[in-house]
């Protein structure tokens, strides 16, 4: 490999890499002005209102694995954010028989897919997200009512690994 094209690949990957650092929400103060945010992150996926100010969502699905939720008080300044696509999370606070769609939607953001299955009455809405460094699924299953019934994980196929590699059903 010629030694100016790799200094130019390396020069590009890091300036790449300088850039995606203004829209991580880890690097946000908490204090910061809701311009500044959206500055720094873009206008966001969805926004909702709570009861002392505003959520910001920040969703990366449908190819990515995240999900940010930059709660505002009410001089628009964060209050805290949370990445809620973690294995931890997604198992603690998902409540089944409680939850109804509007709280998947104000928790989680859209879904990465919508779908039917065979032995469900109702909608099964599907998230990505990465549980150490394995992609994984989790699916929701919503029924016809609007009330979550059951929370499934799963791995998430990799088409492009061999058969017998991590994350391969």
């Amino acid at each position: 490999m010629n030694i100016r094209r790799w200094l130019l690949g390396l020069i590009a990957l890091s300036l790449f890499g300088l850039a995606g650092c203004a829209g991580m929400p880890e690097r946000l103060a908490p204090g910061t002005p809701r311009a500044d945010i959206e500055q720094r992150l873009g206008r966001p996926t969805t926004e909702y209102p709570l009861a002392d100010g505003r959520r910001l969502q920040y969703s990366r699905q449908p190819g990515g694995q995240q999900v940010y939720n930059l709660d505002l008080d009410a001089a628009g300044r964060l209050r805290q954010w949370e990445q809620v696509m973690t294995p931890e999370w997604l198992e603690q606070h998902i409540a089944v028989d409680r939850w109804r769609r509007e709280d998947v939607l104000f928790h989680l953001g859209r879904p990465a897919l919508v779908e039917r299955v065979a032995r469900f009455q109702g909608d099964v809405w599907t998230y990505r997200f990465l549980a150490v460094n394995l992609p994984r699924l989790v699916h929701v299953h919503i029924d016809p009512d609007g009330v979550v019934r059951r929370v499934v994980f799963a791995d998430e196929p990799m088409p492009d690994a061999p058969p017998d590699a991590p994350g391969r059903s």
